[in-house]
């Protein structure tokens, strides 16, 4: 079996989950990392025996990889020259100072929510409109929050038709360890529409969208509540049926302990995934409810991991792995080992 050769460019809190969910698909091959700096992570994969091969993105600083010990493969232009497509997970504006790069040696790459909409051929989500991004040269994914949302609105869409949704997001303020980020003791309010709301409805144009978002200090988690407009009648069984099955949704209970997005984030440290990580959103059950026909429910957003999935699906999108969209999802979930 030929193997998609993939590289991944920034090795930050998304490329480095990136590059990890790429290592585990079996029919993709992990070329290699390319970043600027002997970050944290890059030495903390140090220390892990580098596992993965480093190119160097910025070449004034081979000197400090080298008082290190840390070895390099060579530069960017190498790690693009070697590969089929390139996962770019550098700070939003990078990207497009890279894609000249991926435009030089003929690379396809799929960008990370933090570009503009313009670098890229389509705006993807694998479970929304994966047949889109099938052969395109450029895909972009959406933000985290996004992309959870977008899998549950599509869930319910799917199954019942949707007509519009408005939405509530309470925005951990920064990842762990971003203290330049920091919101501290207040809740940080955004006008109305966010840009979420704005995204769901390039991504799902027949459904309209609407919300508003909240900053909070808080680092483990996104909530979103939402509420959806069916175009005929549903039951509560129904819905929770639909979400249940969605192999990229948990559904838990607030019984059961699941009360916050602490609770989720300890969860999955004690399930022993790596770094805490989990690829599903949660939605709390004993949140589905209704308002008159509208269908209520809140769901958290793993902010770190949330978007690999949708990612490996734009490797299998763009490089025409799997034409079919149900195909290229059962591939990207059994790799990662979402039942």
């Amino acid at each position: 079996m030929t193997k998609v050769k993939v590289g991944v460019a920034g090795y930050g809190v998304i490329g480095q989950r990136l590059a990890d969910g790429v290592a585990l698909q079996n029919d993709m091959e992990l070329v290699g990392i390319a970043d600027v700096a002997p970050t944290l992570s890059i030495r903390a994969l140090a220390e892990r025996g580098m596992p993965y091969r480093l190119f160097l993105a910025a070449q004034d600083n081979t000197s400090k990889f080298t008082e290190l010990g840390i070895p390099v493969s060579g530069t960017i232009e190498d790690l693009i020259g070697q590969v089929d497509v390139m996962l770019d997970a550098t700070s939003a504006g990078i990207g497009k100072k890279n894609k000249k790069l991926y435009e030089k040696y003929g690379v396809r790459a799929v960008f990370q929510g933090g570009e503009k909409h313009d670098i890229a051929d389509v705006f993807f989500h694998g479970c929304a409109n994966y047949e889109k991004g099938i052969g395109k040269d450029y895909l972009k994914l959406t933000s985290c929050n996004t992309t959870g949302l977008i899998r549950a609105v599509d869930c319910l869409d799917r199954s019942f038709g949707i007509e519009q949704v408005a939405v509530t997001i309470i925005r951990r303020s920064a990842d762990p360890g971003d203290t330049h980020r920091g919101v501290v003791d207040l809740a940080l309010v955004e006008p109305v529409p966010n840009h979420q709301a704005k995204d769901l409805m390039l991504i799902m144009p027949h459904v309209k969208a609407t919300g508003f978002l909240v900053h909070v200090p808080t680092t483990h988690g996104h909530i979103i509540t939402v509420v959806a407009t069916p175009k005929s009648d549903v039951k509560l069984d129904q819905v929770l049926s639909e979400f249940k099955k969605h192999p990229r949704i948990r559904v838990v209970k607030i019984a059961d302990g699941f009360n916050s997005n602490a609770a989720l984030f300890r969860y999955a440290r004690n399930l022993g995934n790596p770094r805490g990580d989990m690829y599903e959103i949660s939605i709390f059950e004993e949140t589905i409810g209704f308002s008159g026909k509208d269908i209520i429910f809140a769901l958290n957003v793993p902010q770190e991991a949330v978007v690999v999935p949708e990612t490996m699906d734009g490797v299998r999108a763009c490089t025409k792995m799997q034409a079919v969209k149900d195909d290229a999802l059962v591939l990207t979930n059994k790799y990662l080992g979402i039942e």
